[in-house]
């Protein structure tokens, strides 16, 4: 019923009638009808666009189904010039009608990069959409789409676009079985049970979602990763999913399991499965190690010729990697890139690794900045934003401007797995923008986008989100968790972006409401992030969930990442502890050393405290916990009662939608309050 009303609601927004109610499996891209007196703002008279490639036919349709959309006027598609046409084409199908200050403007701009310029064309007024490339045109084309869904105007337009970082990825962690790890919207959007004959529609607005965000990337499987995607009888149903991605700019990557090419008789390497190949070892030194991965890799190419790469987790939870033979995290990194080289592949060896010290945040660094400069050039060092696990609030990893000389890829996780899942309202926006501006120091004035996006000179830059998708109605399990795959994306396109300005965008491309009622949410999910955060592991707190599940708080589980007793609570981490400050930059170091001069979100973090220490808020220890976690489930409850005012200001179904999610977040915060509390108290408050 659910999929007969999304095609329904797509056909009568193509037509220009008003939908009865808003089909938010469309995400971003409802291209629902603006009001009229704003509707014919956006009239465009004709469309002028090639059919060159799969790519541009997409671009030119994707343009005319959103102006049919938002205007209710479907343009005809013509090749004569007219006043008031919108003309896409890449520069060389363009340039002799272009002049030359125009065309001067294209020549510079990178592959991805375009151009939207008001100009005259034949004596005719026209918006220009251009780029070197027919995924930059792509590109071009969303944007524009963008500033009418926004109600920006589109009179003499002159936009110079272009991606600040190269590779723009999600990381799925779907599985074979179409189960997902820390997924929280259904089952895996990949129905390999029934590839390569059926190709679900659903793999194409998949790629357009991404690419309407300057998505350019996407490893589908799991980092966890069973070795049987390798199969051949896998590898061509890959292939369907590839053939879809390449026509939105979407490059495939697959994640590999390090152990693939041993024997399956040898029983399980890693935690996936066995091997599939007929050797007794994985020893990346091995030649013939070395040549079963040519010879897989010669066959991937085979059937995907545009084919990305693998993402490896080698070494870590139990997946088996160089480590296992003697071997370093270089050996196996380089023995991948020197296979994936002639084919212009890239390999992205993860830095998610722990154990053998006394303190797991220290274990990436410790593993990894001996062996700077070592990696090919087309090894990416992918690391995670923090230094333990994507935990609600953790200081940057300090790999980023300790490892100058390797290319460094920014892990976010869009799945919200510490942060509630698919049952809170939390934007998280604000919490990549404070790692973005992050201050690594060492650097001059320097932040950490400056390594992110090759401002400090890295040559190649990339950034992984883990996915939130799933085949759910709404594909993220939440409509707000939509917003996270939006901010990913288009901070991705531009790391400098700022939270306010993308919730805006998403907001009034994702709901048909007027701009007080905008303004409304978009406060709602900036305080979102910090609310949870204070309800769940304020002060510096981390690692205090539930085992297995991560879901709801778990103190008690964790001792050894709170060390709370009646004295004090916090990880002594500075030059008198485990000295995992002494990983940063100097600066930093005097920073994180001192009590004083340590930010109190990263209190607990840094620094082991009495409970009766007054803290720079003016209350102890004790009492800033609890105001903490009194603040953040009294900000839910406000977001409860704001959503309450917007009934008849938003679409009545997701209205009900939300409010059923923000009070089943009540409950979630009171709990973490209850639970965290309950337990600390035993240690912080006297019992004589």
């Amino acid at each position: 019923m659910k999929k007969m009303l999304s095609v329904l609601l797509g056909l009568l927004a193509v037509s220009g009638a008003v939908p009865a109610i808003a089909d938010y499996s469309r995400l971003w891209l409802s291209y629902d009808r603006l009001p009229e007196t704003v509707a014919k703002k956006y009239v465009i008279a004709a469309i002028s666009g090639s059919d060159a490639s799969a790519v541009l036919i997409n671009a030119r349709n994707e343009l005319l189904s959103a102006v049919a959309g938002l205007t209710g006027h479907r343009p005809p598609v013509q090749k004569m010039m007219v006043d008031g046409a919108v003309v896409l084409g890449t520069f060389g199908e363009l340039k002799g009608l272009l002049s030359s200050t125009v065309a001067e403007k294209v020549s510079v701009l990178n592959g991805e990069g375009f151009l939207l310029q008001t100009t005259d064309i034949k004596d005719k007024k026209v918006t220009l959409i251009v780029s070197k490339t027919d995924v930059g045109v792509l590109y071009g084309v969303f944007h524009f789409i963008r500033l009418m869904q926004t109600q920006r105007s589109i009179d003499s337009l002159s936009i110079i676009e272009e991606p600040k970082i190269d590779l723009r990825m999600l990381n799925h962690w779907d599985n074979l079985d179409r189960s997902v790890e820390r997924g929280y919207a259904g089952r895996s959007l990949w129905k390999f049970e029934e590839l390569p004959e059926n190709k679900d529609p659903r793999y194409t607005d998949y790629a357009r979602y991404c690419a309407s965000l300057g998505l350019n990337g996407a490893a589908i499987n799991n980092v966890n990763a069973d070795a049987t995607i390798l199969t051949d009888e896998n590898l061509k149903k890959i292939k369907v999913l590839a053939d879809v991605f390449r026509e939105w700019g979407i490059t495939l990557y697959l994640s590999a399991n390090f152990s693939a090419p041993v024997k399956p008789s040898l029983g399980r390497h890693g935690i996936r499965g066995t091997g599939i190949g007929d050797l007794d070892t994985a020893d990346p030194q091995d030649p013939i190690v070395q040549d079963w991965w040519k010879k897989k890799v010669a066959d991937i190419y085979e059937l995907i010729p545009d084919f990305g790469g693998f993402v490896v987790k080698a070494n870590s939870e139990g997946m088996l990697g160089p480590k296992t033979y003697g071997r370093s995290h270089v050996d196996g990194a380089n023995m991948f890139a020197d296979v994936l080289k002639p084919y212009g592949g890239i390999i992205l060896w993860r830095a998610f690794v722990y154990g053998g010290s006394n303190d797991r945040t220290k274990d990436a660094y410790r593993e990894f900045k001996p062996l700077d400069g070592m990696f090919r050039e087309n090894v990416f060092l992918q690391v995670k934003n923090g230094p333990i696990d994507f935990q609600p609030c953790e200081p940057f990893s300090p790999l980023f401007g300790a490892v100058p000389k390797t290319q460094l890829a920014l892990e976010l996780q869009i799945t919200k797995e510490y942060l509630g899942q698919s049952t809170t309202l939390t934007y998280l926006g604000p919490m990549w923008r404070d790692v973005l501006d992050a201050d690594i120091y060492g650097h001059g004035e320097s932040v950490l986008a400056d390594v992110v996006d090759g401002t400090l000179g890295q040559e190649r830059t990339c950034m992984a989100g883990v996915a939130n998708t799933g085949d759910g109605y709404d594909w993220c399990g939440n409509v707000f968790n939509q917003a996270n795959w939006y901010a990913f994306g288009r901070l991705a396109w531009n790391p400098r972006l700022t939270s306010e300005e993308i919730a805006d965008e998403w907001i009034s491309m994702t709901f048909n409401c007027d701009a007080e009622t905008r303004k409304t949410i978009n406060q709602m999910m900036q305080g979102s992030y910090d609310a949870n955060v204070d309800y769940s592991m304020p002060l510096g707190l981390t690692h205090i969930f539930e085992k297995g599940s991560h879901y709801g708080p778990g103190p008690a589980a964790w001792p050894m990442y709170h060390h709370a007793d009646k004295k004090a609570v916090g990880i002594d981490r500075t030059k008198r502890g485990t000295d995992y400050a002494g990983q940063y930059s100097p600066d930093l170091q005097v920073q994180f050393n001192d009590i004083d001069q340590t930010p109190l979100k990263y209190l607990l973090w840094f620094h082991r405290v009495e409970w009766d220490t007054e803290l720079s808020s003016g209350r102890t220890l004790w009492e800033e916990l609890n105001n903490r976690y009194n603040r953040g489930v009294s900000y839910v409850d406000q977001m409860v009662e704001t959503w309450k005012t917007l009934e008849g200001k938003v679409d009545p179904e997701i209205h009900a939608s939300v409010l059923g999610k923000l009070k089943e977040e009540q409950k979630y915060a009171r709990h973490w309050r209850r639970t965290c509390l309950d337990y600390f108290s035993r240690f912080a408050i006297p019992t004589e």
